[in-house]
């Protein structure tokens, strides 16, 4: 049987009533873990990484840019296609670049290559990023699918890309913020 402060757990987190603390029912948000602690901040700010990903991360996202162009180009008229092909390998192959050299950023900080706890979603949508992006590269590789299918995988790994981008772009500004406060 449930009881106590388990069953006050259960019921907190899926009770909706606006009105549960005038019932008697106290919920507190757990004390959210700072993105860095101290230590953290200071071994970000002493690697080369970051200088890396920071230089990275805007190069990434121009030629994402000219590549969304070229594509939608090749879509809408059916010409260029070389030009698109090439500049979506050239997306994946910064990609790779910045995913591996965040992996090395990302154990200097925090002692992990992937799946540290303060970039973790992050982390879990960049793989849904680099499958896509890799399955483009088989496709073209191997022919699979009209280049039309191709071209649309490469807008799917480009919207899954828009988004991880947004999250670290927020993950950026908590950072900014949290320093602000500190």
């Amino acid at each position: 049987m449930l009881s106590g402060p388990v069953l006050d757990r259960l019921i907190a987190a899926v009770d909706s009533c606006p009105y549960g603390t005038h019932a008697g029912r106290t919920h507190r948000k757990p004390a959210a873990r700072p993105l860095y602690t101290p230590e953290e901040r200071a071994r970000r700010d002493a690697t080369p990484w970051t200088l890396v990903q920071g230089v990275l991360a805007p190069v990434q996202f121009l030629v994402f840019l000219v590549s969304l162009g070229l594509v939608l180009h090749y879509l809408a008229t059916g010409q260029g296609l070389f030009a698109a092909e090439a500049s979506v390998v050239i997306k994946t192959l910064v990609l790779y670049a910045i995913m591996i050299t965040g992996c090395v950023w990302e154990h200097e900080v925090f002692g992990k290559y992937l799946f540290a706890p303060s970039f973790f979603w992050e982390d879990v949508f960049s793989m849904l990023v680099l499958a896509l992006h890799t399955a483009y590269l088989a496709a073209l590789g191997f022919g699979w699918g009209d280049t039309h299918f191709q071209m649309w995988l490469a807008l799917a790994a480009y919207a899954a890309y828009v988004i991880n981008a947004a999250q670290f772009v927020m993950k950026l500004r908590a950072a900014r913020l949290e320093a602000a406060r500190a």
